[in-house]
């Protein structure tokens, strides 16, 4: 990691004159050096995409599912050295940096089936007195052009993942611009890809039928020289995951672009009165703590109702209590740093915000070098940044509500609407819940930090714009295109 790592661009590793230097958020240790694309390299890595947008578009459903498998192969391969980036250069502990690459291979496998059966639909034409003179008609699914992907610190391979493989499965070149703080997973990756495209098309691929190696780009660069690439009109779609305030601006100058967002949340757990009380304790101080809560749906927001509430607050207590923080390095530890100074600095002065508003710290609150204690606060005030916003720390604040109508209400007094978890068993409860959340997701008896790769993935109101989730990310970067055949 000493060396300078380049861009993958065109089909070719390119150098660069100025570099950034990714740090270690644990210990503070020089990690290695990245070259910073220049305006000119940005320029080739938009005309070799539109290049190659034409024959990946055609190349076959056959080939791209092989692509992406021998990808998934070799991912696993590589499984230590996708771990070494995501422990160090993230500081995710180890048994989640490992959860995430067992995350990224079945997303690739998930690509690859999904590439063989991702095919339109059939229409009735003759349901009417109009349509009566043509034959069923059909649609198709194309590949809408370029796709510039922009990703986000915290999962540095699955959320990278989730836009490269659905991009690959589909025939739509990208350009991949991975984090600042940890980028290594995605240069990895762009070997891989390296690897298998031209072992696809050795064994597989003829003058009619190949991938072009242009097919994928990663490259590094400035958020000036960002820029470029967002605003250019031969970009088709926007990909961000990543801040409210960066991913809106991105809509703004999308210049009628499709955007698609995946953004912040704070997300809410609610406690009904038939709900599993121990259950919802032990996940809640996971779903809060779990990689310092650098999740956008990590557990922010915990609502219980009044008859459980004080058995409810000692069962969190001593399960906070019990989160284990420190090296990242080590298979017990699940709070590791958090990914630079600044945000340390940000969480512990809404904390103390909090505190001064007349919020009770119920367990943590405090820091050691870059580490943030697990921290469980009740009376925090609506007008306070911590009940607002998102946090993106391992903080949660507890609050009792009259009964489940003052809990959903609660929950949905926020801008965001990404995932709401609940426990309970009733039935009722489920369906008013499913109902009335103002949420992308709803999660039963189970924290909304969970997420499975297959599935639609997503928020409402300033959480985000479209759908993740492997086929609805290819819906997404496709366009529907009609076929209507007039008879005799």
């Amino acid at each position: 990691m000493s060396n300078i790592t380049k861009h993958w661009i065109g089909g070719s590793w390119l150098s660069s004159d100025n570099v950034h230097q990714v740090i270690n958020p644990y210990n503070g240790k020089d990690l290695g050096k990245y070259g910073l694309a220049s305006a000119d390299q940005i320029q080739l890595a938009i005309q070799e995409a539109s290049l190659a947008q034409k024959p990946f578009a055609r190349s076959s459903r056959f080939l791209r599912s092989r692509l992406l498998s021998k990808m998934k192969d070799l991912i696993q391969e590589k499984r230590k050295e996708f771990v070494d980036f995501i422990i160090s250069e993230a500081g995710k502990p180890f048994t989640l940096a490992d959860g995430e690459v067992t995350r990224c291979l079945a997303t690739f496998q998930t690509a690859s089936e999904e590439a063989n059966k991702f095919v339109g639909e059939s229409y009735a034409m003759d349901v009417d007195l109009g349509g009566r003179a043509f034959a069923t008609a059909n649609t198709e699914f194309f590949p809408k052009g370029v796709i510039l992907a922009i990703t986000p610190f915290n999962f540095p391979l699955n959320l990278v993942a989730h836009k490269v493989a659905p991009a690959l499965a589909v025939g739509a070149p990208m350009i991949l611009k991975p984090a600042p703080q940890a980028p290594g997973c995605s240069f990895l990756l762009a070997q891989i890809f390296e690897e298998a495209c031209k072992a696809v098309n050795s064994e597989f691929g003829n003058e009619n039928d190949s991938i072009p190696l242009s097919a994928l780009q990663v490259l590094f660069c400035s958020n000036e020289n960002a820029s470029l690439l967002s605003k250019d009109d031969r970009i088709a779609i926007i990909s961000f995951t990543g801040s409210p305030i960066v991913g809106w601006k991105l809509q703004e100058i999308g210049n009628k672009k499709k955007v698609l967002l995946e953004l912040g949340g704070n997300a809410a757990l609610i406690l009904a009165s038939d709900g599993d009380l121990r259950l919802a304790a032990s996940r809640s101080a996971f779903g809060a703590n779990s990689y310092a809560g650098q999740s956008c749906i990590s557990v922010q927001r915990i609502f219980a109702v009044a008859d459980r509430y004080e058995a409810f607050k000692e069962e969190l207590i001593a399960e906070f209590k019990k989160v284990k923080s420190g090296d990242p390095t080590q298979k017990d530890v699940i709070v590791g740093p958090l990914i630079d100074h600044k945000a340390k600095e940000r969480i512990l002065s809404w904390i103390k915000e909090a505190k001064e508003a007349g919020a009770n710290v119920l367990v943590g609150g405090d820091s050691k070098d870059s580490i943030l204690s697990p921290t469980l606060l009740e009376n925090v005030p609506r007008n306070t940044k911590l009940f607002q916003e998102e946090v993106f720390g391992p903080v949660a604040i507890l609050e009792k509500v009259d009964n489940l109508q003052d809990a959903i209400d609660k929950v949905n007094d926020s801008k965001y609407g990404l995932h709401a978890g609940v426990f309970t068993n009733h039935i009722g409860n489920i369906q008013k819940c499913f109902q009335e959340l103002e949420v992308g997701g709803v999660i039963i008896n189970e924290v909304p930090t969970f997420r499975a790769d297959h599935m639609p993935y997503g928020g409402v109101k300033e959480s985000g714009l479209g759908r993740e989730g492997v086929r609805y990310a290819m819906e997404d970067f496709c366009e529907r295109k009609t076929l209507v055949i007039k008879k005799g």
